[in-house]
Parts: C-alpha cells; structure tokens; sequence
C-alpha cells in the first residue's frame, strides 16, 4: 500500500469534507488553473515517450529535477472536454511539485477515489490511474 506526501494527504483530507456536488466544483476549479506547459519543456506535438497509457484525454507528463533534487512536473491535458485529467494533473502539480522522488514513487491509485470519490467508471479510472503511474515513472528516473 502506497502513502501520500503530506501536501497530497491533505488535499484528499480536504476534499473528503465536501458532499459530492461541492467536490465536482472544486475539481473543475482546478483542472481550470492546469497551467500550460512551457515552451522549454515541450512544444506540440508533444513527444509520445510523456503520453499517458489508456487516457482518452491526450494527457502528457514531463518532470525536472530541481536544485534541491525536488522534482517539477508539467502536465498538458490536449482533449477539452478532459476534465477529469485536467483536475487530477492540476492536483498532481500542486501537491507533489517540491516533493522528492522517493516520496512520489509509492503512492498508489487508492488516491483516485480519495480525490474523485467513488463514482469513476473503470475507463475513466485506467486512464487517471495511468496519470498517476506516469508521475510515478518520472519520479523513478531520478532514483537511479
């Protein structure tokens, strides 16, 4: 079983106290704020070596290491109505951008229905679980 970095813990913590409808408005407010990749980390097309396995929404990650060995990571979500993805990655960013590698790589897809609830249709969930995966193999880049 995987653990959360603190920032994720409490974000699911956070988003657990809401009823439903009131999480759904949370989650697009943050897959609203999903920050554009910048030019320096990728152009469009996009490399498919950071498309995520089984999203239907075009979902891409890419990671920097930081100074303090940190990881920085950058999502682009290329289908509009993706905003499941675009939530998650916007979540992702905030909660495990400054976190270091070996504290992103066990986190596990128990995460999903903390952050979505438990409503998620299996395709839906393959292709966030792989948003969650491809953070994870970025993050075991930097332990080797």
């Amino acid at each position: 079983m995987g653990t959360l970095p603190p920032k994720l813990q409490d974000l699911t913590e956070m988003l657990a106290s809401f009823p439903e409808d009131e999480r759904i408005n949370i989650l697009i407010d943050y897959g609203e704020k999903l920050a554009a990749v910048p030019e320096d980390v990728a152009v469009k097309p996009y490399p498919d070596e950071n498309k995520v396995s089984y999203c239907e929404s075009d979902a891409y990650v890419w990671s920097r290491q930081m100074p303090d060995n940190s990881l920085k990571f950058y999502f682009a979500v290329e289908n509009p109505q993706g905003l499941s993805a675009k939530a998650l990655s916007a979540i992702l960013d905030k909660t495990l951008s400054g976190e270091l590698p070996q504290d992103i790589v066990n986190i596990d897809d128990s995460v999903l229905p903390k952050i979505f609830g438990r409503g998620l249709s299996t395709r839906k969930q393959m292709g966030l679980a792989g948003i969650v995966n491809m953070v994870k193999r970025e993050a075991e880049k930097y332990l080797k």
